[in-house]
């Protein structure tokens, strides 16, 4: 079953885990990337850091908006107080699974819809508990599944998912970047 919505949806990412998650869902969508730097203000507070960049995103559309709904999301990735971007370089990717090994950390995605005469910006958090890796592992991963545009440098849908995932407390979908079952009961009330 889908939402009838009488509007067309732009998917502000060129994630393709977002829009595999969106047809998943039985939403039928436009993709455009917004042309915006990721940055956020260094003393914003780490749990509000998705959601500005999802709103930050769904502002490049505003100026030029007609009666679509705007999609925009970020995904980042929380350990201790730090955010764990997507990683500059190999060296970067390396470092960040090395400190997520054994550890629990959390992922928070960002969600920003907008349209003419509204906007809902929220969020979804996700705890996740990786085991040890060794650095062979992390090594593999890296070199193998290059993964440089992922925050925290992991997909949870590729090999060190299936591997290095121990625990997952909250929604598996957020961690692959997009809280599906939130998006879907926000357009409802569209």
């Amino acid at each position: 079953m889908t939402i009838p919505l009488t509007r067309s949806i732009i998917l502000a990412s060129s994630s393709p885990r977002r829009q595999y998650l969106m047809k998943e869902a039985g939403f039928t969508f436009t993709v455009e990337k917004p042309d915006v730097e990721e940055d956020f203000p260094q003393d914003l507070p780490t749990e509000q850091v998705a959601r500005y960049l999802a709103a930050k995103k769904a502002e490049y559309f505003r100026p030029r908006m007609g009666h679509e709904i705007i999609i925009t999301a970020d995904t980042v990735v929380i350990l201790g107080n730090r955010i764990l971007n997507k990683p500059q370089d190999r060296a970067d990717a390396v470092a960040m699974l090395s400190d997520l090994s054994g550890r629990t950390h959390r992922v928070m995605t960002g969600v920003c819809i907008l349209s003419q005469e509204r906007e809902e910006t929220f969020d979804d958090i996700t705890d996740v508990t990786f085991v040890r890796l060794s650095p062979k592992e992390i090594d593999f991963y890296v070199d193998t599944y290059k993964p440089y545009d992922k925050a925290g440098a992991y997909g949870a849908q590729d090999w060190i998912g299936l591997v290095a995932i121990e625990k997952i407390a909250g929604s598996y979908f957020n961690v692959m970047g997009l809280p599906i079952h939130k998006v879907y009961q926000h357009l409802a009330t569209w």
